[in-house]
């Protein structure tokens, strides 16, 4: 009988469907990595979030494993081309969290254009700062969209609902997608240099870390507006202090950093900076999403077990 760990809080869909399935499930969110290494090869699957790092050091010592499951988007967290190579299938659910974060990218870019936690902090500080900062509208603002995968189409459609012109950029040929939703699909440089509002959707690869750094930030609209709900490290965040601090960059909002809880010197003052909105990687925090990622990545673990005779 095929046995499985899963080591961050996952929604109960997962537990409970696995188990329904013949499967001995041992739920350890929290679980150190000693503790995963003395126990892993006890597991044909591994169900991780982004809080468990599966190196080659875990998939050396999980001689019985067969699959690693995240229950997310991405699998930066998870060395793919190792586990493959030791025939063990890496499984994700991409599509789960799609409207969660594309929902959370337009709250994000309002909060910041109108700088909403600022003037919550004062207000709850005892001040009454009507009038002292002006906002901007999303309407008839240029969003430039890096990466039009899944969630940068979705925040193209919703975006253009609310009336903003979307440009997108993406190592892909892409355009034709990009054309169906009305969107304009411009090169890198381009994006940079035009886009009011600038809102990041890449896997984090080798290319893809600090792909804007000082000198995009110089190519950008002065009070240009800059949303992340990605990766942190795509973003030089010393550059990106650098440029808020020169008024380059009017507003910040950030639901990942480089090093998360933040904590190089510059990466505490980015977060504690006025003008910088900070969330802790929730863009897939919502019931909705985290439902939907269950249940598309239980059908794949199932399928992939009867597939190969493990239930």
């Amino acid at each position: 009988m095929a046995r499985a760990l899963i080591t961050d809080p996952v929604d109960e869909y997962i537990v409970n469907e696995l188990s329904r399935n013949g499967i001995i499930v041992d739920y350890r969110p929290g679980i150190n990595r000693d503790e995963l290494m003395s126990i892993i090869k006890d597991y044909e699957v591994l169900v991780v979030r982004s809080r468990t790092k599966v190196t080659r050091e875990v998939i050396d010592a999980a001689s019985r494993l067969r699959v690693i499951a995240r229950a997310g988007v991405g699998l930066d967290n998870i060395d793919v081309e190792y586990a493959r190579s030791k025939g063990i299938e890496v499984l994700n659910a991409p599509e789960g969290s799609t409207q969660s974060v594309a929902e959370l990218v337009i709250g994000l870019m309002v909060a910041a254009a109108r700088l909403v936690a600022l003037q919550d902090r004062l207000v709850k500080g005892g001040e009454w700062p009507k009038g002292k900062y002006v906002g901007t509208e999303l309407f008839g603002k240029v969003l430039g969209v890096v990466g039009f995968g899944r969630i940068g189409q979705r925040v193209a459609e919703l975006a253009r609902a609310i009336g903003m012109k979307v440009q997108a950029y993406d190592i892909l040929d892409l355009r034709d997608k990009a054309t169906k939703l009305g969107v304009d699909f411009v090169d890198f440089e381009t994006l940079i240099r035009s886009s009011d509002f600038i809102t990041i959707h890449v896997t984090l690869t080798p290319s893809a870390r600090h792909m804007i750094g000082e000198r995009e930030f110089q190519m950008m609209k002065d009070g240009v507006i800059i949303i992340n709900t990605s990766r942190g490290e795509v973003i030089d965040t010393k550059a990106l202090l650098k440029a808020l601090n020169d008024g380059k960059v009017a507003a910040v909002a950030l639901d990942v950093l480089e090093n998360e809880p933040p904590k190089e010197p510059w990466e505490v003052e980015l977060v504690r900076h006025p003008r910088v909105i900070v969330t802790p990687h929730i863009g897939a925090e919502t019931r909705e999403a985290q439902r939907r990622i269950a249940e598309i990545l239980v059908d794949k673990i199932i399928k992939y077990l009867r597939t190969n005779n493990l239930i």
